[in-house]
């Protein structure tokens, strides 16, 4: 069995690599149809669909008594998406990510304060059901507050827009990834989970390191498609919406099914280091504006700093 679920990992890898491309071309053909700000399309279009595999695992874990697990995989997505996911996509991108800072600044700030909200919410030891509606409740004003602010993002000057009849391809595209990706990477996940039990790692491990890993694919696989296509906000985009997503919706939900009980120790690492790692991306970016080769090799070297410190401290 451990050879078959080595193998549908390897497969179901290359297939998300493969979705997310037609998940990037759709999500850039809706962006166009209707106008919108690419990195705002990121933001939430993006963003929603490409944490549905963290959403699934950790609710589902919540529902089976396994809060660090739920937990570890929402905080461990974010250090994870950060670090890896968006650290990739800047060293591999064949040019420099350019990025709309006026409404980074914006999400940036506020995806920072639900973090040291989170943090707070966290700290004796319990995230209930009452922390869960508010922070779900902090989501849907978050959503509100982008669809109020949606025109202040800068126009796609190269990217005209198009008429509404070219919208069935780009939403069959937008459909078809989304599909593929969601399905290869809860293969991806529940391989993951097999291979982590054979050798006997304890659940703290596997949730914010191998089953974020996991579930971080979508967003690892569509960070990369989308620099390498040459559509760098839609990927600064997706990690940023991720980034809230996993904590406003994903913590939110879980704790809503059942409450959230870890170790304090878990939680004084965990969630520091989180935000220690936001801060570092938000101020590279937000640096001239622009995403470089030598900032993608900061995030990689903090998230080998966490794995690094996380097998040390949890093993």
């Amino acid at each position: 069995m451990i050879y078959l679920a080595i193998s549908a990992f390897i497969i179901s890898f290359i297939l998300l690599f493969k979705c997310a491309g037609f998940f990037v071309d759709g999500a850039s053909g809706i962006a166009r149809v209707f106008d919108i700000p690419k990195m705002l399309t990121g933001i939430v279009l993006v963003g929603l669909a490409t944490t549905a595999p963290e959403f699934i695992v950790s609710v589902l874990a919540a529902a089976k008594h396994h809060p660090e697990i739920a937990l570890g995989n929402a905080i461990g997505s974010v250090i994870c998406d950060d670090g890896l996911a968006l650290g990739l996509a800047a060293v591999l991108a064949p040019s420099v990510i350019l990025v709309n800072c006026r409404l980074l600044k914006r999400v940036g700030i506020f995806l920072l304060s639900i973090d040291l909200f989170a943090y707070f919410l966290s700290r004796n030891g319990c995230i209930g059901r009452v922390e869960g509606l508010i922070l779900v409740s902090l989501l849907v004003l978050y959503f509100l507050l982008l669809y109020k602010n949606r025109k202040s993002g800068n126009k796609d000057k190269a990217s005209p827009r198009l008429g509404k009849e070219h919208l069935k391809k780009p939403v069959l595209l937008f459909a078809a990834g989304l599909t593929g990706v969601i399905v290869s990477g809860n293969i991806i996940v529940e391989s993951a989970i097999y291979i982590a039990r054979y050798f006997s790692i304890n659940e703290i491990i596997i949730g914010s390191t191998i089953i974020a890993i996991g579930t971080s694919l979508p967003e690892i696989s569509t960070c990369i498609t989308a620099v390498r296509k040459g559509e760098g906000e839609i990927a600064v985009g997706n990690i940023i919406g991720a980034d809230v997503l996993n904590i406003l919706w994903i913590i939110g939900i879980s704790a809503i099914v059942n409450p959230i009980y870890v170790e304090l120790n878990v939680i004084n690492f965990i969630f520091p280091f989180m935000i220690l790692i936001v801060v570092v991306m938000l101020a590279a970016m937000l640096f001239k504006c622009r995403l470089e080769k030598w900032k993608g090799l900061i995030l990689l070297g903090l998230y080998a700093a966490y794995l690094y410190l996380t097998i040390k401290l949890f093993i």
